[in-house]
């Protein structure tokens, strides 16, 4: 279903516009100032076309082959080599709502006016997204470095009618007969539009604007996991008071830990941590600290999406269209800004799945669990209960943990090494997908955990928002204790939860809005 409209003018977009595009399949209608704006940068590049002096771009080769004069007869046949050359990916395809990504992006910077793109190129471009064509993306082929080439290169080909995409229905079939299907003119690439189609961090861009809306929907979740693990073991919500966070003023931090006193505020668990048979002075680390980590990756997705604002607000390509009339080469294409921020919210979030794995572990030990039966089990020894759902989710941190391996630090040259150091920043978005799927998994298996434990806890209740938590969970299909049983089935209805937002939707008609 249609969100909205989204217009796309000169002055780039925003990461709501880039989520309603990629997932809720948005209309995309060009603005009367951008009409206006590439129907002036073409007028600028048609006449350097003209001109007998060689222009990169527009009447020259790309890359390392960027010396050759190409003569005006030849011009149409170089763009359209280079989109049928760079189309040149392999592997798995890329998800959909990624591909929609890329192509709004890469139109929203042909709108800027910088490309030299005719406005019909850019009119076809937002028809094939609101027709709800999708070209055929390969995992490989972008090294984050003179755009993400291979890529846009695929989303090009379909532009002029040629390579593999779906269409609405979710079926694949020649671009071509999709393009005629939806009354859509296959494109003629003029000069430069073919290489203004592919020079962008789109891809690697709209990643980071998917991964940063999943993890603060999964950091809240997360406040919340940890809130109801602090209830199940009997601990203390006295280190969440305000003023302890006030004093070591991280904005995250602050936030997270607010997080947590709503969740337990009333609950009748909290607090019997000395009155035990070994009292405890403190709680273990992973719940006495779980808003400092929680909140050191609330901050970390702050300054990604600082990032993310200014990308979207660039005209990314090589050369580009100056207001002054000039066509100039830069570098503007290189990905690091960009495959920094997502390598930092892999490690991030590579250190939220480690700190929840560790509660889970800390709720099914006997010796550590404060008086809960080992593994949460109905009959210990007859029954395995959760030991195996916590070695699926330390089995998902040990990948994590690889994952945060930064893609950014790594370098490959490539073009005869005129392209001698690049970004990497695609394969740090593809990483980053797989760690946000598999912390949503981690957080799951702490929620199903924890929300047995806090029913193992006979006599005592609850807070509201707990209560409210688990009820809501057994609604939808996550099993409370008892003996052990298919497993597989509650995690991931466990799962399904988390992932889309009624753990959160459950707490907050009690706690009010959370961070």
């Amino acid at each position: 279903m249609d969100m909205h409209t989204v217009v796309v003018g000169t002055s780039g977009t925003t990461p709501e516009d880039v989520i309603a595009v990629a997932r809720g399949n948005a209309k995309v209608e060009l603005s009367a100032g951008a009409l206006d704006a590439l129907a002036k940068a073409r007028e600028i590049v048609d006449a350097l076309a003209a001109k007998p002096e060689p222009v990169y771009g527009v009447s020259t080769g790309f890359g390392a082959l960027a010396s050759r004069h190409i003569s005006p007869e030849l011009r149409a046949q170089l763009q359209r080599n280079i989109v049928r050359s760079h189309a040149a990916g392999m592997g798995p395809r890329v998800e959909r709502e990624v591909v929609r990504a890329l192509m709004f992006l890469r139109l929203k910077t042909v709108a800027s006016g910088h490309t030299g793109v005719r406005p019909s190129v850019a009119q076809t471009m937002a028809d094939v997204l609101n027709a709800g064509i999708t070209p055929v993306v390969h995992e490989y082929g972008s090294l984050g470095c003179s755009g993400d080439l291979a890529p846009l290169s695929h989303c090009a080909l379909t532009l002029m009618g040629e390579g593999d995409a779906e269409g609405p229905d979710g079926v694949v079939k020649p671009a071509g007969e999709l393009l005629a299907a939806a009354g859509i003119e296959p494109v003629e690439l003029r000069e430069k539009e073919g290489l203004a189609l592919l020079n962008g961090t789109d891809g690697m861009l709209g990643m980071l604007c998917l991964a940063i809306a999943d993890l603060k929907k999964l950091y809240t979740s997360a406040d919340i996991t940890a809130a109801l693990t602090l209830e199940a073991l009997l601990g203390t919500d006295k280190v969440l008071a305000p003023e302890l966070h006030a004093i070591r003023p991280h904005p995250g931090q602050g936030a997270s830990a607010a997080n947590m006193l709503a969740v337990l505020k009333g609950s009748g668990l909290t607090g019997h941590f000395q009155e035990e048979e070994a009292p405890r002075v403190q709680d273990a680390y992973s719940v006495r600290c779980a808003p400092q980590v929680n909140g050191a990756g609330r901050d970390t997705i702050a300054y990604a999406l600082t990032v993310a604002e200014r990308e979207l607000a660039s005209a990314v390509d090589n050369p580009v269209v100056l207001p002054d009339g000039r066509v100039e080469s830069n570098g503007n294409f290189h990905g690091a800004p960009v495959a920094y921020v997502l390598d930092f919210l892999a490690i991030a979030a590579a250190d939220l799945g480690s700190i929840a794995e560790r509660r889970t572990d800390r709720l099914l030990d006997k010796n550590r669990s404060h008086g809960l039966p080992p593994f949460l089990a109905d009959d210990a020894g007859v029954d395995s209960g959760l030991m195996i759902a916590q070695y699926t989710q330390a089995a998902l941190v040990s990948e994590m943990k690889r994952l945060a391996v930064p893609a950014s630090a790594d370098s490959i040259p490539s073009s005869a090494m005129q392209e001698d150091h690049v970004s990497m920043g695609w394969s740090a978005a593809r990483k980053l997908r797989t760690a946000v799927d598999n912390l949503t998994r981690i957080i799951a298996v702490e929620m199903y955990a924890a929300t047995r434990g806090i029913e193992l806890r006979k006599g005592l209740t609850p807070a509201p928002a707990s209560q409210a938590a688990i009820t809501a969970a057994r609604a939808a299909g996550v099993q409370g204790p008892g003996p052990d049983r298919f497993l597989a089935p509650d995690l991931a209805a466990a799962d399904a939860f988390v992932r889309e937002g009624r753990l959160v939707a459950a707490v907050e008609p009690v706690t009010g809005p959370l961070a």
